[in-house]
C-alpha cells in the first residue's frame, strides 16, 4: 500500500457493512483501520494518528455520541463523519454538536460517502502555498521554481497541474480528472497533453527523471504526487 495514503478509522459494528466499506475505501486508495465498538475506538483514535474517522452511532459499549465527544477533547482537527440510522434533524443536530463534522444517513449511496469523505479530506488539509520537491522549491504563489539558486523555466499551466496533484496528495488521480480540473472539459484536446507537462515537471523537479520519486505514474490510470 501506499505509503502516502490517507488513513481512515471505520467504527462500525456491523460485520457486513465493514467488509463493504473496507473493500470500497480500499479501492478509493485510503488505508482502513476498523474498531466495533466505543471503546475500542477511543483507545485507537487517541494512540494513533488518522486521516478521518468514519463513525456510526448506533455501538456497543460506547454511542459514536460519546466516542464523538472523547476524540474532540484529545484531537480538535481530525475529521469526523458519522453514519446514522437515525433521521431525525435533533439527532443530527446533536451529532454536529459534539464535533462532528459531518454525517451521512443510512441507507446511503457509496458513491455519496466516498464524495463527502474527500471533501472533508479537501478541508482538513492546508494548502500548500511553498514546498521543497526533489531538487527544486517551489512557491506557488509566486509562480517560481528554483533550483541551486537559479530559477527553472516552468510554465504556469505545468504549475497548476502540480499545484492540483499536491493538494491531492496520495490519492491517484486520472487524466482525464487532470484535463477536466486543470485545462477544463474543451482546453484540452488529449490526455497526451497531461504526460508532456508531467515529464516537463519531472525533469524540473525530480533527482532523476527516469526514477521520479514524486510525481509518479500509475499504470494505466494516471498519476499520483508523494510528498
Amino acid at each position: 500500500m501506499n505509503a502516502a495514503a490517507r488513513h481512515i478509522l471505520l467504527v462500525e459494528d456491523e460485520p457486513g457493512l465493514v467488509l463493504t466499506l473496507t473493500d470500497r475505501l480500499r479501492r478509493e486508495g485510503f488505508e482502513v483501520t476498523a474498531a466495533r465498538d466505543g471503546y475500542a475506538a477511543v483507545d485507537l483514535g487517541q494512540r494513533r494518528h488518522f486521516d478521518l474517522v468514519l463513525l456510526d452511532i448506533m455501538l456497543p459499549g460506547q454511542s459514536g455520541y460519546e466516542v464523538c465527544a472523547q476524540l474532540r477533547r484529545s484531537d480538535t482537527r481530525t475529521p469526523i463523519l458519522m453514519l446514522t440510522a437515525r433521521g431525525a434533524v435533533e439527532d443530527r443536530v446533536f451529532g454536529l454538536r459534539l464535533g462532528a463534522d459531518d454525517y451521512v444517513q443510512k441507507p446511503f449511496e457509496m458513491s455519496e460517502l466516498v464524495a463527502r469523505i474527500h471533501a472533508l479530506l479537501r478541508r482538513a488539509t492546508p494548502t500548500v502555498r511553498q514546498m521543497h520537491i526533489g531538487r527544486a522549491l517551489v512557491n506557488f504563489d509566486a509562480g517560481t521554481v528554483t533550483a541551486g539558486g537559479e530559477t527553472l523555466d516552468v510554465s504556469a499551466q505545468s504549475l497548476r497541474l502540480l499545484e492540483y496533484l499536491v493538494e491531492h496528495s496520495g490519492q491517484t488521480v486520472t487524466r482525464e480528472t487532470l484535463l477536466t480540473k486543470v485545462w477544463g472539459h474543451k482546453s484540452a484536446p488529449s490526455t497526451r497533453t497531461v504526460d508532456v507537462h508531467i515529464a516537463w515537471l519531472r525533469r524540473a523537479l525530480e533527482q532523476d527523471p527516469k526514477a521520479p520519486r514524486h510525481i509518479v505514474t500509475v499504470h494505466a490510470v494516471g498519476y499520483r504526487f508523494d510528498p
